[in-house]
């Protein structure tokens, strides 16, 4: 069985998922964005009724991954904010407008994070060469990087996948995510040899997550 985590758009996907066996939960809002920092509130009210890790998403709109000074303090805030809630962890990631990882800026919201373990999201794939961006990433302090390994989805990066996990070499965790489905996770899983997986379990465009498809993906 695998490791997953669960992206929530919304908190009746955040319930189904952890009521159908998620290792955890990616929350956020923003469907149509690829997701954005969720509502203080929500996240309030998951807490009391959810006892598995909760990564909070802290993006301040969608497009590209390099921020303005304002966005930059929003993101600051927000962090802050949403630490105070008992969160487990943030997932972010902030690029240079030479799409290179900006070491500067992410490094400053893993420290306002400490202790909490951070993600660098899909932002990786958007960031010019695999081996150099997996390297900065690491030394900027992130735990985990969510990928599809530089490709549009999972199918088409696995081989990128796999030579990221072997290059990470347990340094940092890599979780496969981007296009993953239960049809598809054995494959995956196979070929990369990565441990923990990333999917929306949402099959019917509904934007909620299905509960069998929470369990197929736990159980493949």
């Amino acid at each position: 069985m695998s490791k997953i985590e669960i992206a929530c758009f919304n908190p009746e996907s955040a319930i189904i998922a952890f009521e159908n066996g998620a290792d955890r939960i990616e929350l956020c809002d923003g469907l149509s964005e690829g997701g954005t920092t969720p509502n203080f509130e929500i996240i309030k009210q998951l807490r009391d009724k959810i006892n598995i890790p909760i990564f909070v998403m802290i993006r301040p709109r969608g497009g590209d991954f390099t921020y303005s000074d304002a966005e930059f303090e929003q993101m600051k805030s927000e962090l802050i904010q949403m630490k105070s809630l008992n969160v487990d962890g943030f997932v972010f990631g902030i690029l240079d407008e030479n799409d290179e990882v900006n070491m500067e800026q992410n490094k400053a919201l893993i420290e306002l994070a400490n202790p909490l373990p951070c993600t660098f999201h899909r932002a990786f794939d958007r960031a010019k060469n695999l081996e150099n961006s997996l390297e900065k990433v690491i030394d900027c302090g992130f735990k985990t990087i969510l990928t599809s390994g530089q490709k549009p989805n999972v199918s088409e990066g696995k081989e990128n996948l796999k030579k990221l996990v072997e290059l990470s070499n347990g340094r940092i965790e890599i979780l496969v995510g981007g296009g993953l489905r239960s049809t598809n996770i054995e494959e995956i899983r196979g070929i990369t040899k990565a441990e923990y997986f990333h999917s929306s379990a949402i099959t019917d465009g509904s934007g909620f997550a299905n509960a069998d498809e929470v369990v197929a993906l736990k159980n493949r």
